[in-house]
C-alpha cells in the first residue's frame, strides 16, 4: 500500500474509533489508552500538561498492538501496565514502555469451559491486599488470579449473563460485580460464596423497562453502592440494600466513581455528570465522545493530577480542572 492510501485508510479508521479502557502509569507521568482496534497508545501527561506543550505533546509518545481485537479493560500495577482483550490477559512492563520497548511480559488466559470459548474480558479489578487481580467478562464468571504465580485461585459463579463491571469493597474482603442479567451480586474473596443478589430492575424506582435491565457501571464506598445502565443510577446503602437515591439522568450511564463527596458519572451523552449525594446534579460538563466509556482520574502524582475521558472518539478529553476541559489528547 502506498504512503498516501495509508494516510487515507488511517484517517478512516481514526473516525470510528472507540477509547474503552484507560490507565495510568504508576509514577503519574504517562496515560494508557485502549481502542477497539486493539492499540495502546501512552501518552505523556507531563509534557502535556507542560507551559511549553505543543500539539505534539498531545500524541502519543508510543503505541503498540495490543490484542487482536478491542483492548476491553486496563489496570496498572507498581511495575505492570495490564490489558485484557479476548479471552486474554497480558502484562507489558512500564519500564519498558517509557523507554518504547513494547514486549510482552506474559499472558494469562482464564480456566474456560471450553477450548472453543473466547469470551471477552472488559472488567478487571486489582485487589491490592493479596496481590491478586480481578477479571469478568463474557463468561458469566468472575476469575481471581494470583499476581506472583499466575495461577487462578477462585472462580465466582452465579450470573446468568454477561458480566460488565466489577468494583471492590475497601473494608472487607468483598467484590461486587454487575451484569447483563440485571443483577449485582456480592461475592467472599476468601471463601467464593455469594454473600448478596440484588436484582436491581425489580426495584420500582430504579426501573427502566425501555432501556432493559443491564448493569453496565458501579461503584463502592464503604456501606455504599451507586449502580446504573439499563436501570437509572441510584445510590444503595448496602447493609439494608436499600436504594436511597435515584438520580435524574435519562441517558443509560456506563461509568461511575466516587470522589471526594462527589459521584462522577458518564454514559451515552457527550458530557460528564458531577452528583451530589443527595441526588441533585451540581454540573453536566461537556466533553468530546457522543457516549463516554471510562473515565479515570490520575491521584498517583499531584502535578499531574487530571480527569480523562474517553469514549466513542480518537480524542482523549483532558480536566485541570474538573469544571471544563483543558485539552484533548489524540490517538495519531
Amino acid at each position: 500500500m502506498v504512503p498516501g492510501e495509508m494516510d487515507a485508510q488511517r484517517a478512516l479508521e481514526l473516525l470510528h474509533v472507540t477509547v474503552f479502557s484507560q490507565s495510568v502509569s504508576p509514577c503519574g507521568k504517562y496515560l494508557a489508552a485502549g481502542n477497539n482496534y486493539g492499540e495502546v497508545a501512552i501518552f505523556s501527561l507531563s509534557a502535556a500538561l507542560s507551559s511549553e506543550a505543543k500539539e505534539e505533546s498531545k500524541k502519543p509518545v508510543v503505541s503498540f498492538t495490543a490484542h487482536d481485537g478491542p483492548v476491553y479493560a486496563m489496570v496498572s500495577t507498581e511495575r505492570q501496565l495490564l490489558s485484557s482483550g479476548n479471552g486474554e490477559l497480558k502484562a507489558w512492563n512500564w519500564s519498558d514502555i517509557v523507554k518504547k520497548g513494547c514486549k510482552e511480559a506474559w499472558s494469562r488466559r482464564p480456566p474456560y469451559r471450553s477450548s472453543l470459548e473466547v469470551p471477552e474480558i472488559n472488567s478487571l479489578q486489582l485487589n491490592p491486599k493479596d496481590n491478586s487481580i480481578l477479571l469478568a467478562g463474557g463468561d458469566c464468571a468472575v476469575h481471581a488470579m494470583d499476581l506472583e504465580s499466575g495461577t487462578f485461585t477462585h472462580e465466582f459463579r452465579g450470573h446468568s449473563d454477561y458480566v460488565h463491571c466489577l468494583a471492590l469493597r475497601d473494608q472487607s474482603q468483598e467484590c461486587l460485580s454487575g451484569s447483563e442479567d440485571g443483577t449485582v451480586r456480592m461475592w467472599d474473596l476468601r471463601t467464593g460464596a455469594q454473600v448478596q443478589r440484588i436484582e436491581v430492575h425489580k426495584y420500582e424506582e430504579c426501573s427502566r423497562p425501555q432501556h432493559g435491565k443491564w448493569i453496565r457501571c458501579l461503584a463502592t464506598d464503604c456501606d455504599w453502592m451507586v449502580c446504573g445502565g439499563g436501570p437509572a443510577l441510584t445510590l444503595w446503602h448496602l447493609r439494608s440494600v436499600t436504594p436511597t437515591t435515584v438520580f435524574p439522568l435519562p441517558h443509560c450511564q456506563q461509568h461511575v466513581m466516587f470522589y471526594q463527596d462527589l459521584i462522577l458519572s458518564a454514559g451515552h451523552s457527550p458530557a460528564i455528570n458531577h452528583l451530589q449525594i443527595s441526588g441533585e446534579v451540581r454540573a453536566q460538563i461537556p466533553c468530546t465522545p457522543r457516549s463516554v466509556h471510562s473515565l479515570c482520574v490520575n491521584e498517583r502524582s499531584p502535578e499531574h493530577k487530571v480527569l480523562t475521558a474517553a469514549g466513542s472518539s480518537h480524542k482523549v478529553d483532558v480536566f485541570t480542572n474538573f469544571s471544563y476541559r483543558a485539552f484533548s489528547l489524540c490517538f495519531a
